[in-house]
């Protein structure tokens, strides 16, 4: 479980420069990246890939935390995916990126939500419910819609990578769940 001697983001008041209509998406990345970083402090790089039960594993969590905030906030601005963000998206999860560290994967989701928060400070609050196309289909929503889906996405993949790292960490190898004492 994820220990917090403060109060959870949303409780804590606006964070400086966001909007008012916007500040659900800012406390609910911080929350986030508070949570991601804790529960990743000291994690063993060999354990990454580890897929207990068969799903997904701590790499990919990350991986997609990342990739989703980016690309979502890329179509909020109307704008397409470039080629490296869809190369980033062909990849996330895949195996072949097993040389990756956790502590990068780690920087990398910090980084993104730092770039996010960014973006919501130049966001408008006339522009949320223009409409924007998700992809090449252009599967239609607005601003708002995009931001906020990519706030709860990300805090539904940090609730499941806390669980696949719990299960990860207290897994033996031979597939035998160590119980230890909970504190």
């Amino acid at each position: 479980m994820v220990k917090q001697s403060e109060p959870e983001y949303w409780q804590r008041g606006p964070v400086d420069g966001i909007p008012p209509l916007l500040q659900p998406v800012a406390h609910a990345l911080l929350q986030a990246r508070s949570e991601v970083n804790e529960i990743m402090a000291g994690f063993p790089d060999e354990l990454l890939w580890e897929k207990p039960a068969g799903v997904a594993s701590t790499a990919f969590h990350l991986q997609h935390l990342s990739g989703v905030i980016d690309r979502l906030f890329t179509y909020a601005k109307a704008l397409p995916l470039t080629d490296p963000q869809l190369e980033y998206l062909r990849l996330e999860g895949k195996e072949s990126m097993q040389t990756v560290k956790a502590t990068d994967l780690v920087k990398r989701f910090n980084d993104t939500v730092t770039n996010a928060l960014a973006q919501l400070t130049l966001t408008s609050e006339n522009t949320l419910t223009e409409a924007r196309g998700i992809g090449r289909k252009q599967i239609p929503t607005t601003v708002a819609g995009l931001l906020f889906h990519a706030a709860e996405h990300t805090q539904r993949h940090v609730g499941q990578l806390l669980v696949t790292v719990r299960i990860v960490r207290e897994n033996d190898h031979s597939g035998k769940l160590i119980r230890r004492p909970q504190p």
